[in-house]
């Protein structure tokens, strides 16, 4: 990196108020390659696969993907300006504060942030313990190994805590596990999503993939008690959840060089590329389904795993699903990545407790938000060893929980855009247009997915999402008007307060600085 671009970003990032503590070692591709590792496409296809047979069946799972890619992508090129403006590690918690009347930022900071905070440890848990029950799967197919709920979340942890030593001792070697992310989601996806087309025996018709539903939802199903649009709304999910976590290059703009053009360019090229490798491998996947009744119904418990055994063999299709555990794996890795660096940022500015804002001089590295990152996940699957709802519950508000943080920046920025300085990527007159319809899909999709899925509804089927959702409403909005407006300012001006000679982890400190010294915070 040239020490002229490197002057400039420090730069930048002191404009906002921040001194460089992050390494700032990483490219436009190892950028691209954090939030195309953790939206990692064979991740959410495969979890979700089942979900996407029963509620709405081939036809909506290839449609849908496509509606909810163009979508998706939308939302990217609103999220791309903002981070092009405002490159630092907080995300959507500090555009939130940016973008607002500086008599509203702090209250827009902190929603956005606990939504996007809460969000990113559920995607960690669903990705991770994902991963942790396809290995449980996996072992069931050349063995007598008979997985259980204490055996999945000992695997969980054990998942979990490589992926903290990883982001504690290896900062180093995450550039190189990210090329190696890179290859395994690309040349190793695009070569199983080939070998499955080209070893199939048979192969579905095109309208058996594009025009078949199917309403798998109970019986009678959610098509006969609604309609068959209501199914075909809920079944959009899969895609969705696997269209998650893009605000990753945000997270990392500070490691990055150039970042006001390499993380924009990250989030969208990432959106890009994974929708398009995305459609290919599910494309592969139904129109090499040799049985859909037994793929629904699967002895293995998993039909993507049913269609590789009917396709390779048990040897062929362990092999396979090694390959797409290790893809996962690296997805909870950078996960977790991402997750540490945004609290790491919210405890800087004060939402967490200071003493999680702080980098290892010798690693360089946020230990601290590292392991309480991984902690908050192993707790938040807990609940799955007595109930699957609690943990689909948990998962669930993973979508629901980003996506309202990536909207209400998005927001903020078409209400109030005429405060709104552009960076380098600028979408010009077509700014607010895409940051409404950006906003009106999040709308959309926050309702739909808070719907019941599964008829008759009990207090096992009962989709718990808008509990959840309702939970996390109360606590970032009662806490605000509780206590944190008494002492929450927002991001923190850390560079001009200790040009003054404050002490930025002392609150006492910076409110006698703002009232004394006429430090102007803004915020």
């Amino acid at each position: 990196m040239s020490t002229a671009k490197q002057v400039q970003d420090e730069s930048t990032l002191a404009d906002w108020g921040y001194k460089q503590e992050l390494k700032r070692d990483w490219s436009l591709l190892h950028n691209f390659g954090i939030s195309f590792s953790i939206i990692s496409v064979v991740t959410g296809i495969t979890t979700l696969f089942e979900y996407g047979l029963t509620t709405g069946g081939p036809g909506v799972m290839s449609v849908g993907w496509i509606v909810v890619s163009v979508f998706t992508f939308i939302i990217g090129l609103s999220m791309a300006e903002i981070v092009s403006a405002i490159p630092t590690s907080g995300g959507p918690y500090f555009w939130a504060a940016i973008l607002a009347p500086p008599k509203h930022a702090a209250f827009a900071s902190w929603i956005t942030g606990w939504f996007n905070l809460l969000g990113q440890v559920a995607v960690t848990t669903g990705i991770t313990f994902g991963c942790a029950g396809l290995i449980s799967t996996t072992a069931t197919l050349n063995s007598s190994y008979e997985p259980t709920a204490a055996k999945t979340i000992g695997i969980y942890a054990a998942l979990l805590f490589s992926h903290g030593c990883v982001n504690t001792f290896g900062v180093h070697i995450l550039r190189y596990l990210n090329n190696s992310s890179i290859i395994f989601h690309s040349l190793g996806v695009g070569s199983l999503a080939i070998a499955v087309l080209a070893k199939a025996p048979t192969h579905m018709s095109a309208k058996f993939v594009f025009a078949t539903f199917y309403d798998g939802t109970g019986d009678p199903g959610w098509s006969m008690r609604a309609s068959p649009a209501y199914v075909a709304a809920c079944g959009v999910l899969m895609a969705q959840y696997t269209l998650t976590g893009f605000d990753a290059s945000a997270h990392l703009s500070e490691e990055t060089q150039n970042a006001s053009w390499s993380a924009p360019l990250g989030v969208i090229t990432s959106i890009g590329c994974s929708s398009l490798f995305g459609f290919f491998l599910l494309l592969s996947l139904l129109f090499s389904i040799q049985d859909f009744e037994k793929t629904v119904a699967s002895d293995v418990g998993q039909p993507v795993t049913q269609i590789l055994v009917d396709i390779f063999g048990t040897p062929g299709a362990t092999a396979l699903m090694v390959l797409i555990i290790l893809c996962v794996w690296h997805c909870g890795l950078f996960s977790m990545t991402s997750n540490s660096r945004m609290m790491f940022a919210f405890s800087r500015d004060g939402a967490l407790p200071h003493f999680f804002n702080k980098v290892d001089i010798r690693f360089q590295s946020p230990i601290r938000t590292v392991w309480l990152a991984a902690t908050l996940s192993f707790l938040l699957a807990i609940p799955s060893l007595g109930s699957s709802v609690a943990f689909a519950a948990a998962t669930s508000i993973a979508t629901i929980g980003l996506y309202i943080s990536y909207g209400l920046p998005i927001l903020i920025g078409v209400l109030n855009h005429k405060s709104f300085r552009k960076g380098p990527f600028n979408l010009g007159r077509f700014s607010q247009v895409t940051g409404t319809i950006a906003c009106l899909w999040i709308g959309f999709i926050t309702i739909i997915f808070c719907l019941p899925t599964v008829n008759p509804v009990t207090d096992q089927t009962l989709n718990y999402t808008p509990v959840a959702v309702g939970i996390i409403m109360l606590y970032a909005f009662g806490s605000w008007f509780i206590w944190a407006r008494r002492w929450f300012k927002g991001p923190v001006r850390q560079i001009e307060l200790e040009r003054n000679g404050v002490d930025v982890m002392d609150p006492e400190a910076v409110a006698e600085a703002e009232r004394t010294k006429g430090i102007d915070e803004k915020y």
